[in-house]
Order: C-alpha cells, then structure tokens, then sequence
C-alpha cells in the first residue's frame, strides 16, 4: 500500500464539546528545544466529527483524517478508547 493512500491516526483527549456532533480534541508531545535542550510541552488541537455523540470530556479517543466536513473539521472519531473521570466545576459563592 502506498503512502498516500494512508490516513493518519492519533490519540488525544477530548477538551470541549462544541455543537452538534463535534468534538474538540488535544494532542500534547514533548518535544526538545533545539537551543536550550530541554523538552517542551506543545499541543494541537482538532476539530472532530462524532457522528454517535459518544465522547463525552476527558475521553481519551482515537481520531483519523478525512475530507473536509465543515470548515474546520477534518477528523473523524475512530473509537473512544478510554472513558475520562467527569468532574465537577466549582461553583464560585
């Protein structure tokens, strides 16, 4: 199988539910800065089909690439692969 013929797949954490069938995920890698030599957070945030409404926040879930469904969304998600722990704001007094 070719190259281009593949989508690419990750893993993130669902941070925000943000309308209908969307979801908003984030990436965090370490990366090592070039100058200094120490590693830093950076993170990438997508905008991700649900077709089921089935992720909730603080999923951890699988995503892979697609056509474009709306102007931001470009992902569609695989599978919920972890159920995150929900829980609650506080409420200011």
């Amino acid at each position: 199988m070719s190259e281009r013929g593949r989508k690419k797949v990750v893993e993130g954490t669902v941070i925000r539910r943000s309308g209908l069938k969307t979801v908003v995920v984030e990436l965090q890698r370490l990366v090592m800065d070039p100058i200094f030599q120490k590693y830093v957070r950076r993170r990438s945030r997508f905008h991700v089909h649900d077709p089921e409404d089935s992720s909730r926040v603080g999923d951890l879930v699988r995503i892979h690439e697609s056509r474009p469904i709306s102007r931001t969304k470009r992902w569609v998600l695989t599978q919920v692969v972890k159920r995150g722990v929900v829980t609650e704001l506080p409420t200011e007094i």
